[in-house]
């Protein structure tokens, strides 16, 4: 294990987090149920979110963070490897670069386990604070989508279980595709409301609720 120096994002002292959307008001005219929406978004705060860094081409390197996160390493971008019973996934950002999200106060642990089970050159660097996802879900979620950046969301050119980092209302999102009708966005904390608002006024004419 490495001698960096960690430290755990949430300490057991008691301290107010706040999401990225904290001070974001909804100002759109929302549908009273999500049964009567054409959109559901919904933020899911406090995630864990992992960037690893490491040689794919390495044996040694794919086993162990298989190892340590329970899931097989992707080696190309699209499929997502996930553990849906424990919220964990793994998608390529790079040749040499993926993305981690775990459930809220896992990532430490999760930081950990990495540094114990990898050896040689690698890098894992904490960025929970730096970003938040959201779920876009309903039968008019893909219009948004399509609404709102250039990539081709049709079901043969993205099925579910894809995911990939595009550009989204002039600014970049990591879209994946968790169900027919569900998505999730990671957006950036810089960015977070001003995309909420984006995507509050693109559902509005298909009935959106937002959901706590």
């Amino acid at each position: 294990m490495s001698d960096v120096a960690l430290f755990d994002a949430h300490p057991t002292a008691a301290v107010r987090a706040e999401s990225p959307l904290s001070l974001c008001r909804v100002t759109v005219a929302t549908a009273a149920s999500a049964q009567d929406a054409g959109v559901v978004l919904r933020e899911r705060a406090f995630l864990g979110h992992l960037i690893l860094r490491g040689n794919a081409a390495d044996e040694a390197f794919r086993a162990g963070v298989e190892a340590a996160l329970g899931v097989p390493l992707p080696l190309k971008v699209g499929p997502v490897s996930r553990d849906e019973a424990r919220g964990v996934s793994v998608q390529w950002v790079s040749p040499d670069e993926w993305l981690i999200v775990v459930p809220q106060g896992e990532d430490f642990a999760t930081e950990q386990r990495l540094r114990q089970a990898l050896q040689g050159h690698y890098a894992v660097m904490q960025v929970s604070g730096a970003q938040t996802l959201l779920e876009l879900s309903g039968p008019a979620a893909r219009e948004v989508l399509m609404k709102s950046a250039g990539y081709d969301f049709h079901p043969r050119s993205f099925p579910v279980g894809k995911g990939v980092s595009t550009t989204f209302a002039k600014s970049t999102a990591v879209i994946r595709r968790v169900g027919e009708a569900q998505w999730e966005l990671i957006i950036r904390r810089s960015f977070a409301d001003y995309l909420y608002r984006w995507l509050l006024d693109a559902s509005e004419e298909y009935g959106v609720f937002v959901a706590p």
